[in-house]
């Protein structure tokens, strides 16, 4: 369905979304450069500034609503979800914005999660992925890698964490996207085509905790090894990496994914895979989010885009149809109808 979301007349500017209230999240965190990214995507998008909603869970991450100058709820501990379905389904010309972490959205909230993916309701969600649970403290969450020593693990966690993109396709996401909280143009361009993505879109945000897992992500971020460990991947295009775009992935014979440099053992850039996030088969989307150092670079960028219906359009156009051919037009009418009688 067309976008119904009010445009402004009058162009607005980050300051017109940034809150009177003070910042408390610590120094060094990676959560201030995604606030400073939503602030300079929300005036790019164009939406009356009334139209736009901030809903979050608990966490870190979740005090956002309060950082942003726009309506919002700050929720309860893994039912973002939840309040963001019911605000878009009571108000679908907003631009509803749910904010998470790995934690609030993959442990208590988890069920929430996978269904709102499910229903392709049009809902923008955030997940800050910093693979622990910072707010209380230092204890492991479902995406802290196994055999790491936190506070509830002090001989290694022994549990098999989530990856969020797999979650995600596996719950039938249409839209999924990764980034860096060290990158911030690349976490606008793809804010913003989340954004302009109808139905539910996800958006994992590799993000520092620096007090209690601080370089989590290091091997990815750092200068020396980020060249040989990112790979950002552009519809249609080769997925090329390496300081000077020489390495490239490949898929074999047997539909595997491997490493190769162009140049070397005859390949050439025609045998480099072209990214291609609009097809409906996840197949290789999925293969994608889960390539990981050292053997493979982490993937970034928008890894799977598909077009399909919305919960929010359906539930619209269904009301529409039974307002059609229904009898009852006001409660008189339903108060009327059926058997009744007099006491």
């Amino acid at each position: 369905m067309e976008n119904t979301i009010p445009k402004s007349i009058i162009p607005l500017k980050i300051k017109d979304f940034e809150s009177d209230q003070m910042v408390k999240w610590c120094p060094g965190c990676g959560d201030h450069a995604i606030l400073k990214s939503v602030e300079k995507v929300f005036p790019e998008l164009g939406y009356k500034k009334e139209n736009y909603t901030v809903i979050s869970g608990i966490g870190c991450s979740s005090r956002f609503p309060y950082y942003m100058d726009t309506y919002g709820i700050h929720g309860i501990h893994g039912r973002a979800a939840a309040i963001s379905t019911g605000v878009k389904l009571a108000n679908p010309d907003l631009s509803v914005w749910m904010i998470t972490g790995d934690g609030d959205s993959m442990a208590i909230g988890g069920n929430h999660f996978i269904h709102i993916i499910r229903r392709n309701i049009d809902v923008n969600v955030l997940l800050f992925n910093n693979q622990i649970y910072g707010l209380t403290k230092g204890q492991y969450s479902p995406t802290t890698p196994k055999g790491r020593i936190t506070k509830t693990s002090p001989n290694g966690t022994i549990e098999h964490p989530f990856n969020p993109g797999e979650l995600v396709i596996g719950a039938k996401g249409n839209f999924f996207a990764r980034t860096l909280d060290k990158n911030p143009k690349s976490m606008q361009k793809v804010m913003k085509e989340a954004a302009e993505h109808d139905g539910t879109s996800i958006v994992e945000i590799l993000q520092n905790c620096v007090i209690f897992n601080d370089k989590a992500h290091e091997l990815i971020t750092s200068k020396e090894t980020r060249d040989d460990n990112q790979l950002h991947v552009e519809h249609g295009k080769p997925m090329l990496f390496g300081k000077n775009k020489e390495k490239g992935i490949h898929i074999t014979a047997d539909n595997k994914f491997e490493v190769v440099e162009i140049g070397k053992n005859g390949i050439t850039i025609d045998d480099i895979l072209v990214h291609d996030k609009k097809n409906p088969d996840s197949t290789i989307h999925l293969k994608l989010t889960k390539l990981y150092p050292p053997e493979f670079p982490a993937v970034f960028g928008v890894i799977r885009s598909v077009k399909a219906e919305t919960y929010d359009d359906q539930l619209v156009n269904q009301i529409a149809e039974q307002k059609q051919v229904s009898n009852i037009h006001s409660v008189d009418d339903l108060l009327n109808s059926g058997d009744t009688w007099e006491i």
